[in-house]
C-alpha cells in the first residue's frame, strides 16, 4: 500500500470516528507504529488532524480542504437529494457549466436521464462520470490539473470558460456568508467559479446546510449573482429572509411547491 493511500484511509477513519489510535492503525495496515506516527505527522502538517497522546483527532475546520476522495463520501444522502433538485431545473438540450466540486459530480449523475445536454466542466471526475453518456456534448475547459482535487484551474481554464455563454451554471462552494457571499478556500477555485457565474444565464448554487454562516479565504461571488439556491434542508428564517431580500429562490427537499 502506498503511503498516500494509507494516509487517505486514516483520514477516512478520522472522519468517521473522530479519533484514531497508533497501535490500532499499526495492526490494521500492517506497518510499524513509527510509520503510523509519520503518517499522523504528515496529516498534522497539512492541517487535517491534531496529534494526541497515542493517536490523533480530526481537525474540525471548514477552511480546510480535504482530499477529493474523502469529500465525495461526505453527506452522500444530502448530495443526492440536492442533485435531484438541481437536475430538475435543467431542460433537455441545455448548455451547462458544472464546477469541480464533489456536489457537482452527484449533479452530473442525476442528469444522465436527460438528452442532448452540452456540459462544460473543469472537473476530471465529471468527465470520467459522463464518459459513457451518448448524445451529449462534453467539453473540458483544460488548464492545469490541481493535485488532489481532480480539477483543472488557472488562466487557461478561466479563458476557456469566458469563451462560452450557457443556459445554466451549477456550482457549489466552501462557505456561504451573509455579508461576503459565496466563498472558497483557495483563490484559484474562487476565480474559476466567478468566471462561470459571469458566463451563464441562470446561476444555481448547490450547497449543503453545513456551509451556511461560514467564511473562507476567497470570494467567488455575491449572493445576488445567484438565481437559485439548492440546499439539503430548510434554512433558518433569517437565511430565507435574506434570500428573499436578494431575489434568490431557495429550494430544499420536502418544501411546499
Amino acid at each position: 500500500m502506498l503511503a498516500l493511500e494509507r494516509r487517505n484511509l486514516i483520514l477516512e477513519k478520522l472522519q468517521t470516528e473522530k479519533r484514531v489510535v497508533v497501535s490500532e492503525l499499526s495492526q490494521l495496515y500492517e506497518v510499524s507504529e513509527e510509520t503510523i506516527r509519520r503518517d499522523l505527522d504528515k496529516l498534522e502538517k497539512e492541517g487535517l488532524a491534531t496529534k494526541s497522546y497515542g493517536g490523533a483527532v480530526i481537525k474540525e475546520d471548514v477552511s480546510i480542504d480535504l482530499p477529493f476522495n474523502i469529500r465525495k463520501n461526505q453527506n452522500v444522502g444530502g448530495k443526492q437529494k440536492m442533485a435531484e433538485l438541481a437536475a430538475s431545473l435543467v431542460k433537455e438540450g441545455d448548455h451547462i457549466f458544472l464546477d469541480a466540486s464533489t456536489t457537482a459530480v452527484f449533479v452530473a449523475k442525476a442528469l444522465k436521464e436527460k438528452e442532448r445536454l452540452t456540459v462544460i466542466t473543469n472537473s476530471m471526475e465529471i468527465l470520467l462520470e459522463l464518459s459513457d453518456v451518448s448524445g451529449w456534448n462534453i467539453i473540458s475547459t483544460g488548464g492545469v490539473m490541481k493535485e488532489g482535487y481532480l480539477a483543472f484551474l488557472g488562466s487557461r481554464t478561466e479563458e476557456a470558460i469566458r469563451s462560452y455563454f450557457v443556459d445554466k451554471v451549477i456550482i457549489s462552494c466552501k462557505a456561504l456568508d451573509h455579508e461576503w457571499g459565496i466563498m472558497e478556500s483557495q483563490e484559484a477555485f474562487g476565480t474559476t467559479k466567478k468566471a462561470m457565474i459571469a458566463s451563464g444565464r441562470e446561476k444555481i448554487l448547490v450547497v449543503d446546510s453545513t456551509k451556511f454562516d461560514q467564511t473562507a479565504f476567497s470570494v467567488a461571488g455575491k449572493l445576488r449573482d445567484i438565481d437559485v439556491i439548492v440546499t439539503d434542508r430548510k434554512p433558518s428564517e433569517k437565511w430565507l429572509a435574506h434570500f428573499a431580500d436578494e431575489g434568490v429562490e431557495c429550494r430544499y427537499p420536502g418544501m411546499q411547491s
